[in-house]
C-alpha cells in the first residue's frame, strides 16, 4: 500500500506531465532575468530628500496627471518620465510616511524594479535581502528558500522600512526634469462629455486649483476616495494587523521571513532593518482589541505570546510594554474596473489582497511594467475614447501575474487560519507536510510566492495536490467511514475556498487571456503617427 510520500510523489509526476505544455509558455513579462532587465537601468540624478523639482512646463502641458505618490504613483512618475511623458503627480502628503505593511519586497518585485530602473532604491535604507520563509506550527518548522539558482547573485527579496523606500523612489522620479510632484488633495475628478479631463484639488495652502491632462492615472491607495468614479469595487476586510517592533534580537533563520501558523491566525516576522524586527500580527474579523483600555495588550501576552518561538518571547513581550502598537484593517478587492476614457487605476486603489504573502508592491510594479509597454509607442494620448478601447488590454495582460498572486494570498491566509471544522485542520497540516517534502513540492508554492514563476494553472494544481495530499493522509494505512467523509469534505472545502477567488479574479482573464480580444489590442496607428 502507498504511503502518503509516494502518493504525493506519483500525483505531482502526473500533474507535472498534464500542466507541462503550460507551464513551458511564458506570459509576457513574466520571467526577466538580471541580465535582462539591466538593460532598462538609467543613470538619473538623485536629489536631496524632500526635494521636489518642479517642471516648467505650464498645466495644459502636461501629458499624465497622477494621482498619489506611493509606491505605485512614484514607481510609475518615474517610469512615464523617464520614457519622455510631462507628468505632473499630486500626493496628498510629502512627508516620509509610517507604515506597517509594505515592508517585503518578493524577488519577482525586485526583478520589475530592476527592470524599471528603480532598484537603487533599496540602497542606503538599510534594506535587507530575504531568501525564503520559515513556517513553524506545533512545535516544528521548515525552511523554505526562494529559487534563485537561474538569477543574478544580486536577486533576492527585500524588506524595509517603508517609508525609506517610498522617498528614496520619490526622489529618484524628482531628479526627472519632465515630473513635477505637488502635495495637495485630490477632491474629485474633472469630467467632461463622459470622458476624465484632469482633476480638481487643494494644494498645501488649502487654495482650490485644477490641472488637465489627456490621462489620469488614479493611484491614491486602499482607503481611494476616487475609485468609486472607476471601478466597481466590492472591499473585504477579513481581518486586521497588529504591528510591532522588535528590537535586540535574532530571528530563528536569518534572513527569512516568519510565519508562525497560530491559533486563531498566522502571525509574521522579517528584518525591516540590520537592529529591527517586524511582527504583525493577524486579527480576525473587523474590531481589534482596544489599546487604550488595555485589552490589546493583554490579548498579546496571554494569548499570542505562548505561541511564537522562544528566541523572539522575550522582545516581544518588550516591544508590547514598549507600548508603540499600531493597527491596519487588511483589505480585499477585486479588480473590477469601468473602462473610463481619460482616466485609469493602479496599485491598492485599483486591486487588493491580503497582505499575508507581500505580494502587493509585486503586482504594483508588474502592473507598471505592462503599462508601460503599453503606452510606449503612442505619441499622442489626447484622443480618449481610442486611447480607453486600446488600454482595455492592460486589463488583460496584467491577470497571469496579478491574479495568481492576489489568488495565492486569499486561500493561503483562509488555509493557514485555525478552524474548529477537522477537515480545514486537515488541510493545514496536509499544506505544512506538503512543504516539508522538499524538491518540487516545495519549490513550486515558493516559486509562486516569490512571483518568479507566477503561473495560474500551476497555482491550482499545487493546491489541490496538497488538498489530495491531505486525503491521502487521511486514508493511509487504514481507510474508515470517518476519514473517507472527512475527506470529501477536505476536497469540498478546498474547492469553497479556491473557486469564488477564481470567480472574482475571472476564469477567462487568469487562465485563457489569449482568447479575451483585448488581448490581441494593437495600438491605434493614427495615435501612433500623430505627433
Amino acid at each position: 500500500m502507498l504511503d502518503p510520500h509516494t502518493f504525493a510523489w506519483i500525483f505531482g509526476s502526473v500533474i507535472c506531465f498534464v500542466a507541462l505544455y503550460y507551464l513551458v509558455l511564458p506570459f509576457k513579462n513574466q520571467r526577466v532575468s538580471f541580465e535582462h532587465a539591466s538593460n532598462y537601468l538609467d543613470n538619473s540624478i538623485t536629489t536631496t530628500a524632500g526635494e521636489c523639482r518642479s517642471s516648467e512646463s505650464k498645466a495644459k502641458d502636461v501629458d499624465i496627471i497622477i494621482v498619489g505618490a506611493g509606491v505605485a504613483g512614484a514607481a510609475l512618475a518615474h517610469t512615464l518620465g523617464k520614457d519622455g511623458r510631462r507628468v505632473h503627480v499630486i500626493e496628498r502628503d510629502l512627508s516620509e510616511p509610517d507604515r506597517i505593511v509594505g515592508e517585503l519586497l518578493q524577488p519577482g518585485g525586485y526583478l520589475k524594479l530592476v527592470e524599471l530602473g528603480l532598484q537603487d532604491c533599496v540602497e542606503d535604507i538599510d534594506a535587507q535581502r530575504v531568501f525564503g520563509y520559515a513556517l513553524f506550527k506545533d512545535g516544528k518548522d521548515i525552511r523554505l528558500a526562494y529559487p534563485l539558482e537561474k538569477f543574478h547573485a544580486d536577486v533576492s527579496g527585500r524588506s524595509f522600512h517603508n517609508g525609506r523606500f517610498i522617498q528614496r523612489m520619490r526622489e529618484k522620479a524628482t531628479s526627472l526634469l519632465s515630473v513635477r510632484l505637488e502635495q495637495g488633495t485630490v477632491t474629485s475628478l474633472l469630467e467632461e462629455k463622459g470622458a476624465i479631463r484632469g482633476v480638481r484639488y487643494k494644494n498645501k495652502d488649502g487654495l482650490e486649483l485644477t490641472a488637465y491632462a489627456p490621462l489620469t492615472i488614479v493611484c491614491d491607495g486602499c482607503f481611494s476616495n476616487l475609485r468609486r468614479s472607476l471601478c466597481n469595487p466590492k472591499v473585504d476586510v477579513p481581518s486586521c494587523f497588529v504591528g510591532l517592533v522588535l528590537e535586540n534580537c535574532n530571528l530563528p533563520y536569518a534572513n527569512h521571513g516568519h510565519v508562525i501558523l497560530a491559533d486563531p491566525s498566522p502571525i509574521l516576522f522579517y528584518p525591516i532593518s540590520s537592529t529591527e524586527i517586524r511582527c504583525l500580527v493577524d486579527v480576525p474579523g473587523q474590531k481589534v482589541p482596544s489599546i487604550s483600555n488595555g485589552e490589546m495588550e493583554k490579548y498579546l501576552k496571554t494569548v499570542v505570546a505562548p505561541q511564537i518561538p522562544p528566541e523572539l518571547y522575550d522582545a516581544f513581550v518588550a516591544a508590547v510594554d514598549n507600548g508603540n502598537i499600531r493597527t491596519m484593517p487588511n483589505k480585499s478587492m477585486p479588480a473590477a474596473p469601468y473602462p473610463t476614457p481619460g482616466a485609469l487605476l493602479l496599485g491598492d486603489a485599483f486591486n487588493m489582497r491580503h497582505p499575508l504573502t507581500g505580494g502587493g508592491m509585486t503586482v504594483a510594479l508588474s502592473d507598471i511594467v505592462v503599462l508601460r509597454d503599453l503606452l510606449s509607442p503612442l505619441r499622442d494620448l489626447h484622443d480618449a475614447p481610442t486611447l480607453c478601447r486600446y488600454l482595455e488590454s492592460f486589463y488583460t495582460l496584467r491577470k497571469p501575474v496579478a491574479s495568481t498572486i492576489n489568488t495565492l494570498a486569499g486561500a493561503l491566509y483562509k488555509v493557514f487560519c485555525a478552524s474548529p471544522d477537522q477537515a480545514r485542520k486537515e488541510m493545514c497540516q496536509a499544506c505544512f507536510d506538503y512543504l516539508s517534502l522538499g524538491g518540487f513540492f516545495s519549490k513550486g508554492p515558493v516559486s509562486l510566492l516569490s512571483g518568479l514563476n507566477p503561473r495560474p494553472l500551476s497555482l491550482v494544481l499545487h493546491f489541490f495536490a496538497v488538498a489530495i495530499y491531505g486525503v491521502g493522509r487521511l486514508l493511509l494505512p487504514f481507510p474508515s467511514p470517518k476519514r473517507i467523509w472527512i475527506g470529501a469534505r477536505l476536497i469540498s472545502g478546498a474547492s469553497g475556498i479556491i473557486f469564488p477567488i477564481i470567480k472574482a479574479e475571472g476564469v477567462r482573464q487568469m487562465f485563457l487571456p489569449a482568447i479575451v480580444p483585448s488581448f490581441y489590442r494593437a495600438p491605434p496607428i493614427e495615435v501612433i503617427n500623430k505627433k
